[in-house]
């Protein structure tokens, strides 16, 4: 039966384990491009107006829903290095799972719902991440990003949650904004 004590699961999943998971995923994408030596790199958590900014995070409205990982240029730019920056998000998510798992099994981390939940989320992303489809708006999963890149068809750099910006596109807003319509 569904309870009250279901529906605080629920909040504390949805407004909690759903926005540490994701930054897991944008750490990783992250990660690769600071490894391969991106200028201006931003990550995003969440979507909406933004609601502060701390380092290179912004931390916007709805920071449960989404997020995206922004970068202007890469010294080491080729299929390989552009692949794992699309793959390094679900690589973080996929590490992230056996570290919890290996804790757990270690007697570290207790078995809880907490920890059930992160790994259900996490392979969640991890899966949708990687299907390769393009989304409603167009813009390629990360999966599908990285076999375009593969193949050497990705131009634009772009998936759902990474933002490659042009050097000559820095003046000006930001076209494709985050604003929850995915």
């Amino acid at each position: 039966m569904f309870g009250f004590a279901d529906i605080i699961k629920f909040l504390i999943s949805f407004f909690v384990i759903l926005p540490i998971v994701t930054l897991i995923h944008l750490c990783g994408h992250t990660f690769f491009v600071t490894l391969f030596r991106g200028s201006e790199k931003k990550m995003i958590i969440g979507c909406g107006p933004m609601v502060f900014s701390f380092w290179n995070i912004e931390v916007r409205k709805y920071y449960f829903w989404n997020g995206a990982c922004e970068f202007k240029s890469l010294r080491h730019d080729n299929r390989v290095t552009n692949t794992l920056i699309y793959l390094g998000g679900s690589l973080f998510n996929l590490i992230s799972i056996f570290l919890v798992h290996a804790l757990i099994s270690q007697g570290i981390l207790d078995k809880s719902v907490f920890w059930s939940q992160f790994t259900y989320f996490s392979f969640y992303i991890l899966f949708f991440s990687l299907f390769p489809m393009h989304f409603s708006d167009g813009s390629p999963s990360d999966g599908k990003a990285a076999v375009l890149a593969l193949k050497n068809q990705d131009e634009s750099k772009l998936s759902d949650d990474i933002q490659f910006r042009k050097m000559e596109d820095q003046n000006k807003p930001e076209e494709r904004s985050r604003d929850c319509n995915k």
